[in-house]
């Protein structure tokens, strides 16, 4: 029973998943930003739980990114489907949202046999990935929530479900999609003490997070994710400068 405990964690997270995938066809995609945001808080604790209880399998890793791919992937990709669909002029261009679970499936393999991801990632995880396309699904199912923050900027968000913003969005996906299978180095969030020497960009990182999520409130979701690319490249080039 206790080796299952993570398992069932996971299937949590697909089950939100699911359910986030389904509501997003359904169009609810409110719905469908609140599921994947439960799916990936399950993923967060799944492996946390593991090594906690010292449970940690094979079978786990690999239902692990099951889960993640629909969570992560599928349901974040019908989202921009959905809104591309009744927002640009081809609908065919909707399409190239599609490259988003493509890119998370391949990425997911990819990291269960690669074993310089242990402490560290090569390209954007997926569930960064995924929270950047929740909130620009509930952004344009509850526009109103966009002015919950210090500095609201809804006539911004506005504008990218109007006129040319479909195919930045479009061109967005695709570029969150390379990301994803891209080697670019990027370090995770995961503390092996609370020594700011050994943290000092992790803390850093989170303390500015946390500033824009309550300067921008859902809209700051896209810059934290940006953030943590840049941080990621300056620490990674900072090491490369070190004699």
């Amino acid at each position: 029973m206790k080796k299952n405990i993570p398992n069932f964690i996971t299937l949590c997270n697909l089950l939100c998943g699911t359910i986030a995938a389904w509501q997003a066809v359904m169009g609810n995609l409110q719905y469908a930003a609140i599921f994947i945001l439960l799916g990936i808080f399950f993923d967060f604790f799944d492996g946390l739980v593991a090594r906690l209880l010292h449970v940690a399998s094979h079978i786990g890793k690999e239902l692990d990114s099951l889960a993640d791919l629909i969570t992560s992937g599928v349901a974040p990709g019908f989202i921009l489907f959905y809104i591309l669909l009744r927002c640009v002029n081809p609908s065919w261009l909707a399409f190239t949202t599609l490259s988003i679970p493509l890119a998370a499936a391949w990425r997911l393999a990819k990291f269960n046999l690669d074993t310089r991801q242990t402490t560290s990632f090569l390209g954007l995880p997926a569930p960064s990935n995924a929270l950047v396309w929740a909130s620009v699904g509930f952004c344009f199912a509850c526009p109103a929530w966009t002015r919950i923050a210090l500095i609201p900027m809804p006539n911004i968000w506005g504008m990218l479900f109007t006129g040319v913003g479909p195919i930045v969005l479009a061109i967005l996906a695709l570029i969150c999609s390379l990301l994803m299978v891209t080697e670019i180095p990027l370090f995770a969030l995961k503390f092996k003490n609370l020594s700011w020497h050994d943290n000092q960009t992790r803390f850093i990182f989170l303390i500015l997070s946390v500033v824009i999520l309550v300067l921008f409130g859902i809209i700051g979701i896209p810059l934290v994710i940006l953030c943590y690319v840049l941080f990621s490249l300056l620490s990674s080039h900072s090491k490369l400068l070190k004699p």
